[in-house]
């Protein structure tokens, strides 16, 4: 069996955790073997299942670090699901090449961008490893067009561009927002 990568990537409540669902939901019919893993950091909606936003959920080990998830990986699984990968370290892009290489077929789904509107973590990177890209959108909570970007808010007012840029958390904190109504104060013009 190849092996691959696969990434779903978008902003938030684009769809991303719904179709790694359905990913994994389809596997078994094909005899696959299939583990789900999810960032410890995330508990917003339960411990020990990626779920999605609107209530869809699949059981998942919860894991502190990519090394600890390649740890758990049982020998006869054929395919590993990653959610929320934005908030995984950089070893996560050799864990996916490690297990990719060993023939498992690796989904992984996160935000390719933070609230700022700037690349996350290591989703560009692997990104450009894996065999397909999938770049999900939403409809933006302003004017309904499709929508690229999360929008933090805070206190219902668009979150600074000095804001921590990990913040776990859903509608009470983001919105999906286009181009066009995509807010960040004090953005400066170039990265130094």
């Amino acid at each position: 069996m190849t092996g691959y990568v696969r990434v779903i990537s978008g902003c938030m409540f684009s769809g991303k955790t719904e179709e790694l669902i359905s990913q994994v939901r389809r596997a078994p019919y094909a005899k696959h073997k299939v583990q789900v893993f999810k960032a410890s950091l995330d508990s917003r909606y339960h411990v020990s299942s990626v779920v999605a936003h609107h209530d869809v959920s699949i059981e998942a080990s919860a894991v502190t670090s990519a090394r600890e998830l390649l740890s758990i990986v049982n020998k006869d699984t054929t395919i590993v699901a990653v959610d929320e990968a934005q908030f995984f370290d950089a070893d996560l892009l050799s864990v996916c090449e490690i297990l990719a290489n060993r023939g498992i077929g690796v989904i992984i789904a996160g935000l390719d961008t933070d609230f700022r509107g700037e690349p996350f973590g290591v989703m560009p990177q692997l990104m450009a490893i894996a065999e397909e890209v999938l770049k999900k959108q939403a409809y933006c909570s302003i004017c309904g067009r499709p929508a690229s970007r999360s929008q933090r808010l805070v206190s219902g007012e668009p979150a600074p561009y000095t804001s921590p840029v990990t913040l776990v958390g859903g509608r009470e904190s983001y919105e999906a927002r286009c181009r066009d109504h995509h807010v960040v104060p004090d953005k400066p013009l170039f990265v130094e």
